[in-house]
């Protein structure tokens, strides 16, 4: 286990963010794929603060690989709350806080699709651990979730490809990621606009561009 992963979580980001996961029917929104769970933990001062999660019904059919995969079956969505009523309370949830997911590019579109259904609109940026986590952890050998979670001996409960579980690793795994910033390069409050500077560096200029930083520009 690497030496970083044996004291818990001290640093953080100078705002409060929303770690978010979907399960869905398929990959793509853009063929009709809908979400058929949402997942999502609050993390405020380095802590996990709250969470909401729920199955969602829209009407698409669980294919029998994504039935396998994550356990979620027509009959489980047949009572579940509509979409507009979930995606509503998750608004909610998320206020402007922002949001962060591992790959979240998946992540982001199908929440922007199921948004537009209900006409609105995410404000907020969305952090992927995927993309950071190879810039702070560029040994790791594998960046999926639960590959990660394993190596850094990070809490999780056995369950995976299931919201609310991996939005809680994902929680987790972006604290750890603070916790690397403190312990090896001296960073124990870091903003999110410094953080998305991080991500756009290339894994391999970013330990180099890291060491070349200082507290007061960490922070701004």
């Amino acid at each position: 286990m690497p030496a970083e992963a044996q004291n818990p979580p001290a640093a953080r980001s100078c705002a409060p963010v929303v770690v978010l996961d979907f399960e869905t029917t398929g990959m793509s929104p853009g063929h009709g794929d809908r979400i058929t769970e949402v997942g999502a933990v609050r993390i405020e001062d380095g802590c996990i603060t709250a969470r909401f999660q729920s199955l969602v019904r829209t009407g698409v059919p669980v294919p029998p690989f994504i039935r396998q995969l994550t356990g979620i079956s027509d009959a489980m969505l047949a009572g579940a709350p509509p979409a507009e009523e979930v995606l509503a309370q998750l608004v909610e949830f998320i206020g402007r806080d922002a949001l962060v997911a591992h790959n979240a590019s998946f992540d982001r579109r199908f929440l922007d699709a199921e948004l537009a259904l209900i006409g609105a609109v995410r404000l907020q940026p969305v952090f992927c651990t995927v993309l950071l986590s190879r810039r702070l952890l560029p040994q790791a050998p594998s960046h999926s979730l639960g590959a990660l979670v394993s190596w850094l001996g990070l809490p999780s409960d056995g369950v995976h490809h299931r919201a609310l579980a991996d939005a809680e690793m994902t929680a987790h795994l972006w604290l750890h990621l603070h916790q690397v910033l403190d312990q090896r390069y001296g960073f124990r409050q870091v903003s999110l606009a410094w953080l998305q500077k991080l991500i756009d560096r290339s894994p391999r200029s970013a330990d180099t561009w890291l060491r070349s930083q200082t507290v007061e520009i960490v922070r701004a």
